[in-house]
Protein backbone atom coordinates (compact mmCIF):
# COMPACT_ATOMS: atom_id res chain seq x y z
CA UNK A 1 0.00 0.00 0.00
CA UNK A 2 2.66 2.52 0.76
CA UNK A 3 4.62 1.34 -2.11
CA UNK A 4 1.71 2.24 -4.69
CA UNK A 5 1.19 5.55 -2.78
CA UNK A 6 4.83 6.27 -3.09
CA UNK A 7 4.02 5.74 -6.55
CA UNK A 8 1.08 7.88 -7.03
CA UNK A 9 3.11 10.65 -5.56
CA UNK A 10 5.54 10.87 -8.14
CA UNK A 11 3.42 10.52 -11.08
CA UNK A 12 1.57 13.51 -9.50
CA UNK A 13 5.33 15.36 -9.50
CA UNK A 14 6.00 14.77 -12.62
CA UNK A 15 2.72 15.81 -14.05
CA UNK A 16 3.14 19.32 -12.04
CA UNK A 17 6.64 19.48 -13.63
CA UNK A 18 5.56 18.78 -17.33
CA UNK A 19 3.11 21.21 -16.60
CA UNK A 20 5.16 24.16 -15.47
CA UNK A 21 7.52 23.30 -18.27
CA UNK A 22 5.30 24.03 -21.12
CA UNK A 23 4.09 27.03 -19.53
CA UNK A 24 7.27 28.52 -18.90
CA UNK A 25 8.28 27.36 -22.59
CA UNK A 26 5.36 29.37 -23.70
CA UNK A 27 5.83 31.83 -22.42
CA UNK A 28 9.62 31.98 -23.17
CA UNK A 29 8.51 31.44 -27.13
CA UNK A 30 5.87 34.47 -26.35
CA UNK A 31 8.69 36.81 -25.19
CA UNK A 32 11.14 35.36 -28.25
CA UNK A 33 8.42 36.63 -30.30
CA UNK A 34 8.18 39.98 -28.83
CA UNK A 35 11.57 40.51 -29.40
CA UNK A 36 11.60 39.22 -32.82
CA UNK A 37 8.79 41.28 -33.91
CA UNK A 38 10.18 44.27 -32.28
CA UNK A 39 13.17 43.47 -33.96
CA UNK A 40 11.55 43.21 -37.35
CA UNK A 41 9.48 46.93 -36.55
CA UNK A 42 12.79 48.81 -35.95
CA UNK A 43 14.70 47.05 -38.77
CA UNK A 44 11.35 48.05 -41.34
CA UNK A 45 11.48 51.78 -39.86
CA UNK A 46 14.80 53.17 -41.25
CA UNK A 47 14.15 56.53 -38.61
CA UNK A 48 14.40 54.60 -35.83
CA UNK A 49 17.50 52.45 -37.29
CA UNK A 50 19.32 55.66 -38.23
CA UNK A 51 18.27 57.14 -34.96
CA UNK A 52 20.31 54.84 -33.01
CA UNK A 53 23.14 54.44 -34.47
CA UNK A 54 26.51 56.87 -35.17
CA UNK A 55 26.13 59.05 -38.35
CA UNK A 56 29.02 61.15 -40.31
CA UNK A 57 27.32 63.69 -42.86
CA UNK A 58 29.17 65.95 -44.71
CA UNK A 59 27.63 69.83 -45.14
CA UNK A 60 29.30 71.48 -48.21
CA UNK A 61 28.44 75.80 -48.53
CA UNK A 62 29.51 79.02 -50.26
CA UNK A 63 29.65 82.19 -48.61
CA UNK A 64 31.33 84.55 -46.49
CA UNK A 65 33.13 84.46 -42.82
CA UNK A 66 29.66 85.55 -41.28
CA UNK A 67 28.20 82.62 -43.06
CA UNK A 68 30.91 80.56 -42.23
CA UNK A 69 30.27 81.04 -38.22
CA UNK A 70 26.83 80.90 -38.00
CA UNK A 71 25.96 78.00 -40.23
CA UNK A 72 29.12 76.00 -38.11
CA UNK A 73 26.78 77.33 -34.52
CA UNK A 74 23.47 76.19 -35.82
CA UNK A 75 25.62 72.67 -36.77
CA UNK A 76 26.84 72.43 -33.43
CA UNK A 77 23.43 72.91 -31.61
CA UNK A 78 21.91 70.23 -34.11
CA UNK A 79 25.06 67.64 -32.88
CA UNK A 80 23.90 68.46 -29.21
CA UNK A 81 20.32 67.44 -30.06
CA UNK A 82 21.21 64.90 -31.77
CA UNK A 83 24.75 63.32 -30.36
CA UNK A 84 24.54 60.44 -32.66
CA UNK A 85 25.07 62.23 -35.38
CA UNK A 86 28.02 64.35 -36.52
CA UNK A 87 28.67 66.92 -39.27
CA UNK A 88 31.57 67.64 -41.09
CA UNK A 89 31.13 71.08 -42.45
CA UNK A 90 32.94 71.97 -46.35
CA UNK A 91 32.92 75.71 -47.11
CA UNK A 92 34.50 78.36 -49.56
CA UNK A 93 34.10 81.11 -51.67
CA UNK A 94 31.36 81.66 -54.50
CA UNK A 95 33.89 80.60 -57.11
CA UNK A 96 36.21 77.75 -55.27
CA UNK A 97 33.00 76.39 -54.20
CA UNK A 98 31.28 74.97 -57.31
CA UNK A 99 35.37 74.19 -58.36
CA UNK A 100 35.50 71.74 -55.21
CA UNK A 101 32.49 70.31 -56.21
CA UNK A 102 32.48 69.44 -59.41
CA UNK A 103 35.27 66.86 -59.40
CA UNK A 104 33.08 65.35 -56.23
CA UNK A 105 30.00 64.94 -58.35
CA UNK A 106 32.27 63.40 -61.17
CA UNK A 107 33.69 60.54 -58.20
CA UNK A 108 30.18 60.17 -57.10
CA UNK A 109 31.75 61.66 -53.73
CA UNK A 110 29.17 64.82 -53.22
CA UNK A 111 28.67 65.99 -49.51
CA UNK A 112 25.77 64.71 -48.34
CA UNK A 113 24.01 67.70 -47.59
CA UNK A 114 24.69 70.46 -50.18
CA UNK A 115 24.22 74.42 -50.75
CA UNK A 116 22.49 74.61 -54.12
CA UNK A 117 22.25 77.59 -56.21
CA UNK A 118 19.52 78.11 -58.76
CA UNK A 119 21.94 78.51 -62.13
CA UNK A 120 23.19 74.72 -60.52
CA UNK A 121 20.09 73.06 -59.60
CA UNK A 122 18.86 71.65 -62.75
CA UNK A 123 22.04 70.60 -64.19
CA UNK A 124 23.07 68.02 -60.96
CA UNK A 125 19.33 67.14 -60.58
CA UNK A 126 19.35 65.97 -64.61
CA UNK A 127 22.75 64.01 -64.14
CA UNK A 128 20.59 62.01 -61.03
CA UNK A 129 23.29 63.83 -58.80
CA UNK A 130 20.71 64.95 -56.16
CA UNK A 131 18.09 63.13 -54.42
CA UNK A 132 14.07 63.96 -54.70
CA UNK A 133 13.22 65.44 -51.23
CA UNK A 134 9.34 64.78 -52.62
CA UNK A 135 9.09 61.25 -49.85
CA UNK A 136 10.58 63.40 -46.98
CA UNK A 137 8.57 66.32 -47.20
CA UNK A 138 5.61 66.22 -44.55
CA UNK A 139 7.43 63.05 -43.13
CA UNK A 140 10.98 64.30 -42.20
CA UNK A 141 10.76 67.65 -42.93
CA UNK A 142 7.56 69.77 -41.72
CA UNK A 143 6.22 72.13 -44.37
CA UNK A 144 3.18 72.64 -42.19
CA UNK A 145 4.06 76.44 -42.09
CA UNK A 146 5.11 76.92 -45.34
CA UNK A 147 3.61 77.88 -48.42
CA UNK A 148 3.66 75.45 -51.50
CA UNK A 149 4.72 78.28 -53.66
CA UNK A 150 7.97 78.30 -51.67
CA UNK A 151 8.41 74.28 -51.37
CA UNK A 152 7.87 73.92 -55.17
CA UNK A 153 10.53 76.77 -55.68
CA UNK A 154 12.87 73.75 -55.45
CA UNK A 155 10.99 72.18 -58.18
CA UNK A 156 12.75 70.56 -61.51
CA UNK A 157 10.87 68.41 -63.92
CA UNK A 158 8.89 66.34 -61.77
CA UNK A 159 10.46 66.08 -58.30
CA UNK A 160 11.73 68.30 -55.59
CA UNK A 161 15.59 68.80 -55.86
CA UNK A 162 16.07 71.40 -53.10
CA UNK A 163 14.15 72.65 -50.28
CA UNK A 164 13.71 76.26 -50.66
CA UNK A 165 15.95 77.75 -47.30
CA UNK A 166 14.83 81.34 -47.79
CA UNK A 167 13.66 84.37 -50.28
CA UNK A 168 15.75 86.53 -52.07
CA UNK A 169 15.61 90.04 -54.19
CA UNK A 170 18.28 92.30 -55.40
CA UNK A 171 18.99 96.03 -54.68
CA UNK A 172 21.39 98.28 -54.09
CA UNK A 173 23.08 98.33 -50.58
CA UNK A 174 24.61 101.32 -49.42
CA UNK A 175 26.47 103.56 -47.01
CA UNK A 176 24.10 106.84 -45.94
CA UNK A 177 26.64 109.01 -44.66
CA UNK A 178 29.70 108.39 -47.53
CA UNK A 179 26.61 108.84 -49.84
CA UNK A 180 26.10 112.44 -48.53
CA UNK A 181 29.56 113.43 -48.22
CA UNK A 182 28.94 113.31 -52.26
CA UNK A 183 26.38 116.01 -51.66
CA UNK A 184 23.32 113.42 -52.19
CA UNK A 185 21.02 113.68 -49.85
CA UNK A 186 19.46 110.33 -50.99
CA UNK A 187 18.91 107.90 -53.59
CA UNK A 188 15.61 108.64 -55.87
CA UNK A 189 12.99 106.46 -55.05
CA UNK A 190 12.12 105.79 -58.71
CA UNK A 191 15.72 106.22 -59.92
CA UNK A 192 17.11 105.72 -63.58
CA UNK A 193 20.42 104.28 -65.04
CA UNK A 194 21.45 107.85 -66.22
CA UNK A 195 20.66 108.84 -62.07
CA UNK A 196 23.09 105.86 -61.50
CA UNK A 197 25.69 107.02 -63.81
CA UNK A 198 25.46 110.35 -62.47
CA UNK A 199 25.99 109.64 -59.32
CA UNK A 200 28.82 107.18 -59.63
CA UNK A 201 30.59 110.81 -61.60
CA UNK A 202 29.93 112.53 -58.75
CA UNK A 203 31.56 109.75 -56.40
CA UNK A 204 34.43 109.78 -58.65
CA UNK A 205 35.26 113.16 -58.34
CA UNK A 206 35.38 112.67 -54.38
CA UNK A 207 37.53 110.18 -54.93
CA UNK A 208 35.28 106.88 -54.06
CA UNK A 209 33.41 104.46 -56.29
CA UNK A 210 30.00 104.29 -56.29
CA UNK A 211 29.67 100.51 -56.57
CA UNK A 212 31.69 97.88 -57.14
CA UNK A 213 30.18 96.56 -60.20
CA UNK A 214 27.70 93.97 -61.12
CA UNK A 215 27.78 90.34 -61.66
CA UNK A 216 26.70 89.62 -65.28
CA UNK A 217 24.33 87.45 -65.36
CA UNK A 218 22.45 88.45 -62.23
CA UNK A 219 21.93 92.03 -63.08
CA UNK A 220 22.15 91.48 -67.28
CA UNK A 221 18.69 88.98 -66.61
CA UNK A 222 17.55 91.93 -64.49
CA UNK A 223 18.29 94.38 -67.34
CA UNK A 224 16.31 92.16 -69.93
CA UNK A 225 13.26 91.46 -67.51
CA UNK A 226 12.84 95.68 -67.79
CA UNK A 227 12.67 95.13 -71.41
CA UNK A 228 9.94 92.25 -71.58
CA UNK A 229 12.65 89.88 -71.98
CA UNK A 230 14.69 87.38 -69.96
CA UNK A 231 18.45 85.65 -70.30
CA UNK A 232 16.69 81.88 -70.63
CA UNK A 233 13.63 81.40 -73.27
CA UNK A 234 10.98 78.49 -72.76
CA UNK A 235 12.28 76.78 -75.58
CA UNK A 236 15.60 76.20 -74.05
CA UNK A 237 17.57 78.61 -76.47
CA UNK A 238 18.02 82.35 -75.59
CA UNK A 239 14.96 84.88 -73.84
CA UNK A 240 15.72 87.81 -75.99
CA UNK A 241 16.24 87.95 -80.09
CA UNK A 242 17.66 91.61 -79.87
CA UNK A 243 21.19 91.72 -79.66
CA UNK A 244 20.92 95.94 -78.91
CA UNK A 245 19.78 95.06 -75.63
CA UNK A 246 23.06 93.19 -74.48
CA UNK A 247 25.34 96.15 -76.41
CA UNK A 248 23.55 98.61 -74.13
CA UNK A 249 24.13 97.35 -70.87
CA UNK A 250 27.47 96.35 -71.71
CA UNK A 251 28.16 99.49 -72.92
CA UNK A 252 27.11 101.01 -69.58
CA UNK A 253 29.39 98.66 -67.44
CA UNK A 254 32.01 98.99 -69.73
CA UNK A 255 31.89 102.98 -69.31
CA UNK A 256 31.91 102.81 -65.59
CA UNK A 257 35.30 100.65 -65.76
CA UNK A 258 37.06 102.55 -68.30
CA UNK A 259 36.08 105.99 -66.50
CA UNK A 260 37.37 104.80 -63.55
CA UNK A 261 34.06 104.67 -61.82
CA UNK A 262 33.94 101.52 -60.54
CA UNK A 263 37.20 98.80 -59.83
CA UNK A 264 38.80 96.73 -62.69
CA UNK A 265 38.13 92.69 -62.90
CA UNK A 266 41.92 91.90 -61.55
CA UNK A 267 41.00 94.89 -58.40
CA UNK A 268 37.82 92.55 -57.55
CA UNK A 269 39.65 89.01 -58.11
CA UNK A 270 42.15 89.78 -55.02
CA UNK A 271 39.56 90.54 -53.12
CA UNK A 272 38.75 87.64 -50.66
CA UNK A 273 35.60 88.63 -49.38
CA UNK A 274 33.61 91.49 -47.52
CA UNK A 275 36.61 92.38 -45.43
CA UNK A 276 38.74 93.76 -48.38
CA UNK A 277 36.00 95.27 -50.66
CA UNK A 278 36.13 99.12 -51.10
CA UNK A 279 33.04 99.57 -49.44
CA UNK A 280 33.62 97.93 -46.07
CA UNK A 281 36.95 100.28 -46.35
CA UNK A 282 35.19 103.67 -46.62
CA UNK A 283 36.57 103.62 -50.14
CA UNK A 284 32.63 103.02 -51.74
CA UNK A 285 29.22 103.99 -51.29
CA UNK A 286 27.63 100.99 -52.43
CA UNK A 287 27.30 97.41 -53.93
CA UNK A 288 24.78 95.32 -55.86
CA UNK A 289 23.93 92.11 -54.47
CA UNK A 290 21.39 89.64 -53.27
CA UNK A 291 19.17 91.24 -49.64
CA UNK A 292 20.20 88.22 -47.95
CA UNK A 293 23.90 89.81 -48.18
CA UNK A 294 23.07 92.78 -46.35
CA UNK A 295 23.29 91.62 -42.78
CA UNK A 296 26.89 90.11 -43.65
CA UNK A 297 28.06 92.92 -44.86
CA UNK A 298 26.54 95.62 -42.47
CA UNK A 299 28.54 93.49 -39.56
CA UNK A 300 31.68 93.47 -41.26
CA UNK A 301 31.29 97.19 -41.83
CA UNK A 302 30.51 98.29 -38.67
CA UNK A 303 27.93 100.88 -39.95
CA UNK A 304 24.78 101.57 -40.84
CA UNK A 305 23.79 100.49 -44.51
CA UNK A 306 20.56 101.33 -46.23
CA UNK A 307 18.84 98.92 -48.80
CA UNK A 308 17.13 100.45 -52.17
CA UNK A 309 15.15 99.02 -55.21
CA UNK A 310 16.98 98.62 -58.55
CA UNK A 311 16.99 101.80 -61.37
CA UNK A 312 14.58 101.42 -63.77
CA UNK A 313 12.48 102.09 -65.75
CA UNK A 314 10.27 98.99 -65.53
CA UNK A 315 11.73 97.67 -62.24
CA UNK A 316 9.23 96.78 -61.09
CA UNK A 317 9.51 93.98 -63.97
CA UNK A 318 12.66 92.99 -63.80
CA UNK A 319 12.93 92.63 -59.93
CA UNK A 320 11.55 89.32 -58.61
CA UNK A 321 11.86 87.12 -55.58
CA UNK A 322 14.17 84.01 -56.05
CA UNK A 323 14.96 81.25 -53.89
CA UNK A 324 17.84 82.25 -52.26
CA UNK A 325 19.57 79.17 -52.15
CA UNK A 326 18.39 75.54 -51.21
CA UNK A 327 19.81 72.51 -49.36
CA UNK A 328 19.99 69.33 -51.35
CA UNK A 329 20.55 65.82 -50.89
CA UNK A 330 22.96 63.87 -52.83
CA UNK A 331 21.54 61.10 -54.63
CA UNK A 332 24.91 59.10 -53.29
CA UNK A 333 24.39 59.71 -49.70
CA UNK A 334 23.84 56.70 -47.39
CA UNK A 335 21.88 59.08 -44.46
CA UNK A 336 19.19 61.04 -46.69
CA UNK A 337 17.09 60.37 -43.69
CA UNK A 338 19.12 62.35 -41.35
CA UNK A 339 20.11 64.52 -43.96
CA UNK A 340 16.25 65.34 -44.06
CA UNK A 341 16.22 66.14 -40.34
CA UNK A 342 19.11 68.36 -40.72
CA UNK A 343 17.27 70.68 -43.39
CA UNK A 344 13.85 69.91 -41.21
CA UNK A 345 15.71 71.62 -37.88
CA UNK A 346 17.40 74.65 -39.91
CA UNK A 347 14.07 75.56 -41.59
CA UNK A 348 11.60 75.06 -38.11
CA UNK A 349 13.94 75.42 -35.50
CA UNK A 350 13.39 78.69 -33.71
CA UNK A 351 15.71 79.13 -31.32
CA UNK A 352 18.74 77.87 -34.72
CA UNK A 353 16.67 80.36 -36.40
CA UNK A 354 17.41 82.96 -33.62
CA UNK A 355 20.94 82.32 -34.51
CA UNK A 356 20.94 81.93 -38.67
CA UNK A 357 18.41 85.52 -38.99
CA UNK A 358 18.13 85.09 -42.40
CA UNK A 359 21.02 84.89 -43.79
CA UNK A 360 19.82 82.86 -46.34
CA UNK A 361 17.22 85.03 -47.29
CA UNK A 362 14.06 85.07 -45.58
CA UNK A 363 12.36 82.46 -43.66
CA UNK A 364 9.92 80.34 -45.81
CA UNK A 365 8.15 79.22 -42.25
CA UNK A 366 5.50 81.62 -41.08
CA UNK A 367 5.87 80.30 -37.41
CA UNK A 368 9.85 80.94 -37.60
CA UNK A 369 8.98 84.72 -39.24
CA UNK A 370 6.75 85.49 -36.42
CA UNK A 371 9.13 84.28 -33.80
CA UNK A 372 11.47 86.29 -34.90
CA UNK A 373 9.82 89.78 -35.20
CA UNK A 374 11.22 90.81 -32.07
CA UNK A 375 14.05 89.31 -32.20
CA UNK A 376 15.95 90.47 -35.44
CA UNK A 377 18.12 93.40 -35.28
CA UNK A 378 17.77 96.27 -37.37
CA UNK A 379 19.39 95.12 -40.68
CA UNK A 380 17.87 92.23 -40.56
CA UNK A 381 14.18 93.80 -39.88
CA UNK A 382 15.60 96.03 -43.22
CA UNK A 383 15.81 92.64 -45.10
CA UNK A 384 12.21 91.74 -43.64
CA UNK A 385 10.42 95.55 -45.01
CA UNK A 386 12.47 95.17 -47.94
CA UNK A 387 11.00 91.54 -49.20
CA UNK A 388 8.00 92.43 -47.94
CA UNK A 389 8.01 95.74 -50.29
CA UNK A 390 9.49 93.60 -53.03
CA UNK A 391 6.35 91.03 -52.63
CA UNK A 392 4.07 94.00 -53.54
CA UNK A 393 6.67 95.66 -56.84
CA UNK A 394 7.89 92.80 -58.55
CA UNK A 395 6.99 90.19 -61.07
CA UNK A 396 6.78 85.96 -61.44
CA UNK A 397 10.51 84.42 -61.25
CA UNK A 398 9.58 82.61 -64.48
CA UNK A 399 10.89 78.53 -64.89
CA UNK A 400 14.52 77.43 -63.28
CA UNK A 401 17.39 78.40 -65.02
CA UNK A 402 18.48 75.07 -67.72
CA UNK A 403 21.19 72.62 -66.71
CA UNK A 404 23.84 74.46 -68.93
CA UNK A 405 23.36 77.82 -66.89
CA UNK A 406 26.68 77.22 -65.21
CA UNK A 407 28.63 77.33 -68.44
CA UNK A 408 26.43 80.39 -69.55
CA UNK A 409 27.52 82.66 -66.39
CA UNK A 410 31.29 81.42 -67.00
CA UNK A 411 30.80 82.68 -70.82
CA UNK A 412 29.12 85.66 -69.65
CA UNK A 413 32.01 86.49 -67.08
CA UNK A 414 34.67 85.78 -69.57
CA UNK A 415 33.08 88.22 -72.15
CA UNK A 416 32.11 91.03 -69.52
CA UNK A 417 35.92 91.07 -68.69
CA UNK A 418 37.50 91.27 -71.82
CA UNK A 419 35.04 94.61 -72.43
CA UNK A 420 36.35 95.74 -69.41
CA UNK A 421 39.87 95.56 -70.17
CA UNK A 422 38.62 96.82 -74.32
CA UNK A 423 39.90 93.52 -75.67
CA UNK A 424 36.36 93.13 -76.91
CA UNK A 425 33.96 95.70 -77.69
CA UNK A 426 30.19 95.07 -77.28
CA UNK A 427 28.92 94.29 -80.25
CA UNK A 428 31.62 91.84 -81.13
CA UNK A 429 30.96 90.22 -77.57
CA UNK A 430 27.00 90.32 -78.30
CA UNK A 431 27.71 88.41 -81.54
CA UNK A 432 29.82 85.89 -79.81
CA UNK A 433 27.90 85.49 -76.37
CA UNK A 434 24.64 84.56 -78.63
CA UNK A 435 26.55 82.13 -81.05
CA UNK A 436 28.41 80.34 -78.35
CA UNK A 437 25.26 80.43 -75.94
CA UNK A 438 23.11 79.07 -78.18
CA UNK A 439 25.45 76.51 -79.31
CA UNK A 440 25.89 75.62 -75.18
CA UNK A 441 21.67 75.47 -75.04
CA UNK A 442 20.99 73.53 -77.96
Amino acid sequence: MKKWFVLLIGFMLMVMLVACGDSNDDAAVEADGDEDNEAVETDDDDTAVEEQEDITLRIAWWGDQPRHELTNEVIEMFQEQNPHIRIEPEYAGWDDYWQRLAPQAAANELPDIIQMDLSRITQYADNNQLADLTPYIGERIDVSNIADTIVSGGEVNDGIYGFNLGVNAVGFHYNPALLEELGVDEIPEDWTWDDYIEISEKAADAGVYFDTGMKADVFFHYYLRTHGHSLYGADGGLGYDDDQLFIDFFTMVKDQVEKGLTPTPDYLAQLSGFEDDPVVKGEGVGIWQWSNQFVGLQQVAGVPFNMHPMPGPGASDGLFLKPSMYFSIAENSEHKEAAAQFIDFWVNDIEANKIILGDRGVPGSSAVKDALASEVSEAQAAIFEYIEWAEQNSSDMGPPDPAEAGQIIDLLDNLAEEMAYGQATPEDAADRFRQQAEGILN
